[in-house]
């Protein structure tokens, strides 16, 4: 019998007999390295990945990792090199409120769920608001803290349009809180990250906060 260890305890169990049935060794070179690396942790789980229930999932693992990693695939700077002319003299607030926001912890390999709002205020050069919607999702898509994924929103903003201002604002929960260690639901963190005239200017602030919290 195989002993597997799961958290801090360890137990025997009869499902997995040393048979090449379970082994991983009997899959090398069937499946992909990711794949083998899923079928790994389903045993660590304490669980049998040739199981009907389960034999598929390290395919489909594999297929969903493409769609929440696809950020590394991605140069988020590209997203904002078409910008537009034409409203040169606009140069009041920009914002695009409640943009999803689906990340992976990168301490937990945890979900982060939430929300960004986006604000700008144009020098010359405005882009379209599908892009901001897409930039924050090419950020979000990668193992990310969410302290870094705002910076990292804003600071591509400012460096690409150079702006005015730029003000990001996230708020997440995270699954790596609410399904373990304290345990804790309904729990939402907010980060913001304030550039130019936002961070310069107390009353371009006050007004995009006022305008977030009345949404």
């Amino acid at each position: 019998m195989k002993t597997t260890s799961l958290a801090n305890q360890t137990f025997t169990d009869p499902r997995f007999e040393e048979d090449s049935r379970h082994g991983i060794e009997a899959h090398s070179g069937s499946c992909s390295p990711l794949q083998e690396a899923i079928r790994s942790l389903i045993l660590a789980a304490g669980d049998d990945p040739d199981r009907e229930g389960l034999k598929e999932t390290p395919a489909r693992v594999e297929r969903a990792y493409s769609e929440w990693f696809a950020g590394y695939s991605i140069d988020p700077r590209e997203l904002l090199r078409k910008t537009f002319s034409e409203t040169s003299e606009y140069e009041e607030t920009v914002l695009l409120q409640g943009i999803p926001v689906v990340s992976t912890c990168e301490h937990h390999l945890a979900p982060i769920i939430g929300r960004a709002h986006v604000a700008y205020r144009p020098h010359r050069r405005v882009v379209g608001i599908s892009k901001l919607s897409r930039l924050v999702d090419a950020f979000a898509r990668r193992l990310q803290l969410q302290e870094r994924l705002t910076q990292q929103i804003a600071a591509t903003i400012q460096a690409e349009l150079q702006p005015w201002g730029v003000a990001v604002v996230i708020e997440a929960s995270h699954a790596c809180m609410s399904t373990r260690g304290v345990n804790q639901h309904g729990v939402t963190m907010k980060t913001q990250c304030w550039l130019g005239d936002f961070k310069l200017d107390t009353r371009l602030k006050a007004e995009l906060l006022g305008s977030l919290s009345a949404a």
